[in-house]
């Protein structure tokens, strides 16, 4: 009994450092500038689909780049290509690439650039205003911040998490194709992980 629990002691320890799961505490993070990690980042949407279900999606390719000053101008972009559309479903997922949905060919970017970050009293960001471009045109919108953890990475780097949601109006910036069927409310959720520079 002693020899199993030794060995699954030890072949979780060596799964987690596969798979990179070291300790991350839920310690505020520091301020600095830190570069958004592709490969443990989302941008998921979702939408109401003939007003019986809901459609969930997302974008494959993110990037984008964070400054967190509380005590001065803080500034986050994130760029996101449009044509990395997926949701897994190839003939949907090339109709949304199509001058119909995002037009990914004339448009290949969506952009958000913050205006103002407020932080709350320890120091964390809780609301982000700023500008959305998205097929041509540029809105206001504001996105809701929840700090998930930040803390030092298994490689010697320093991370910080947070997730974020919004809800756009497609047709806010110029998609309306098959309004009705599809809805029109868009509810947008990032879970961004960065790595300070």
């Amino acid at each position: 009994m002693k020899n199993k629990i030794t060995v699954t002691t030890l072949g979780a320890a060596a799964l987690a450092i596969i798979i990179g799961t070291g300790p991350v505490s839920a310690a505020v993070a520091v301020a600095g500038a830190y570069t958004i990690d592709p490969d443990h980042t989302s941008v998921q949407f979702s939408v109401s689909h003939l007003g019986t279900s809901k459609l969930v999606g997302r974008f494959n390719s993110v990037a984008g780049d964070i400054l967190l000053n509380p005590q001065g101008k803080s500034n986050i972009e994130v760029r996101i290509e449009t044509n990395s559309v997926d949701t897994n479903h190839k003939k949907r997922d090339s109709h949304l690439r199509s001058p119909d949905f995002f037009n990914a060919k004339q448009f290949p970017l969506m952009k958000f650039v913050s205006s103002n970050v407020k932080y709350n009293q320890n120091n964390e960001p809780v609301s982000i205003a700023g500008k959305l471009t998205l097929h041509g045109k540029t809105k206001d919108i504001t996105l809701s911040v929840k700090p998930v953890g930040a803390g030092k990475d298994p490689w010697g780097g320093y991370r910080a998490g947070y997730d974020a949601t919004t809800t756009i109006k497609r047709s806010a910036f110029g998609m309306n194709f098959m309004q009705g069927g599809v809805g029109d409310e868009i509810n947008i959720t990032l879970n961004i992980e960065a790595i300070k520079k």
